[in-house]
């Protein structure tokens, strides 16, 4: 495998991984930018775009984009969180030119107010069903509460209101803002000539607008640490979810690889401290935890849903789980047997030239930086007991802001 990169005269960044032996290519474009970016007027605004992306170019209709996609064979899609809105595609190698010049097409869309207003009926309705989904709305609320006026807390979808109330020019005003080319990379990794690639995003790239695109508040926070019963009418919640945020190593941070580790060994859906506290057991359906890392902050997820006559003993369990882990660490057969499993999983995922795909475009828009899958292999390999006690002693893991969703009205 070789690493190439490439800036555009525009600002535009080119990254990309080849990789004779594969059979296949895939490609996408990592735009900077998300719910974090948003103003309160604005929310919901980077996902509603993003579903405007498909609605047509000044060179193709929806129709178009999506018969242009098929007729390639192509795996497409795209999605929004709160850092970034991504576009992507894999193909066989002898259709990159078409997979890039449609998603460079499409990257430039009219956004026309006739379109735009048929597509807020559409998310709406989407609003509508997530809300009809428990963790969904669990997972916005939990975040709100944790980040509170920070930007991390921001919904993606925004709020009936806030679609309700935007309008097609905002959204055009946003994409001005937020999609120039310095604000975008594409990334590509499989079977393709790099010096074609170039000149194929050249081609369909160079002339997009430049300019900055400043994010802010890149300030770290702790969270708030408050606790929030949520009641919800029995007929439409039947179980408890509870939701356990505590503040983690930013993406930037030496300690992010020592951080994901120690999750996988607290939280992994199979053999991990709370698999066997709460899963083994039959405590509860579901129980895990998640290491996410962003811009100056990171976080530790732990959640578990249950039968509400539970919630309060669980809760009391998950408690002694993390202060356990706080005060003592993990084992040292913990710590190996969570770096097989991510390197396991590292190595599978890179199999597909859309699994490093990804994982080149996440560490170079987050760090600026290429790993190859043996460097990816080496940082967790080299995680210590020492870095995870670091990680616990600079980001306690006991300190939580705490969500309990569902029927109860009260923990007894």
């Amino acid at each position: 495998m070789s690493f190439h990169t490439h800036v555009l005269s525009n600002g535009l960044q080119i990254i990309g991984e080849t990789s004779p032996s594969a059979r296949s290519v895939a490609v996408g474009f990592f735009v900077r930018t998300g719910a974090r970016d948003e103003s309160a007027e604005e929310s919901g605004v980077s996902h509603f775009l993003e579903h405007m992306m498909f609605k047509g170019t000044p060179r193709r209709s929806a129709l178009d984009v999506n018969l242009d996609f098929d007729r390639i064979g192509a795996q497409y899609n795209a999605y929004t969180s709160e850092e970034n809105t991504v576009y992507y595609a894999a193909v066989l190698p002898e259709y990159l030119p078409k997979a890039v010049d449609i998603l460079a097409d499409i990257l430039r869309p009219s956004l026309r107010t006739d379109d735009f207003d048929t597509e807020k009926k559409v998310i709406l309705e989407e609003i509508e069903m997530y809300e009809d989904q428990p963790g969904f709305v669990a997972g916005d609320i939990i975040r709100k509460l944790h980040f509170g006026p920070h930007p991390l807390g921001n919904s993606v979808l925004g709020t009936p209101a806030s679609v309700t109330a935007l309008t097609s020019d905002q959204m055009r005003g946003y994409f001005q803002k937020r999609y120039v080319a310095p604000n975008i990379t594409v990334a590509v990794a499989g079977n393709f000539e790099w010096k074609q690639f170039i000149e194929l995003v050249e081609k369909s790239c160079a002339g997009w607008e430049t300019g900055p695109a400043v994010r802010s508040h890149l300030v770290p926070t702790a969270g708030s640490h408050e606790f929030k019963l949520v009641t919800k009418p029995k007929e439409k919640v039947q179980q408890e979810y509870v939701y356990a945020i505590s503040a983690g190593p930013a993406a930037d941070s030496p300690l992010r690889f020592a951080a994901d580790t120690l999750a996988l060994a607290i939280g992994d859906d199979t053999g991990s401290r709370m698999y066997w506290e709460f899963i083994d057991t039959g405590y509860a359906d579901s129980a895990d935890m998640s290491f996410y890392e962003n811009e100056a902050n990171g976080a530790f997820y732990s959640s578990f849903t249950c039968e509400p006559e539970l919630a309060a003993e669980n809760l009391e369990r998950l408690k002694k789980v993390l202060a356990d882990v706080q005060k003592n660490g993990i084992t040292q057969a913990e710590l190996q047997q969570a770096k097989t499993k991510i390197t396991s999983r590292v190595v599978r995922s890179s199999e597909r030239p859309m699994g490093r795909m990804r994982a080149i475009a996440s560490a170079w828009v987050y760090n600026h930086e290429y790993r190859d899958v043996d460097q990816e292999l080496a940082k967790y390999e080299a995680v210590t007991m020492d870095q995870v006690q670091e990680v616990l002693k600079q980001f306690p893991l006991d300190q939580t802001t705490t969500l309990v969703f569902g029927p109860l009205e009260e923990l007894k």
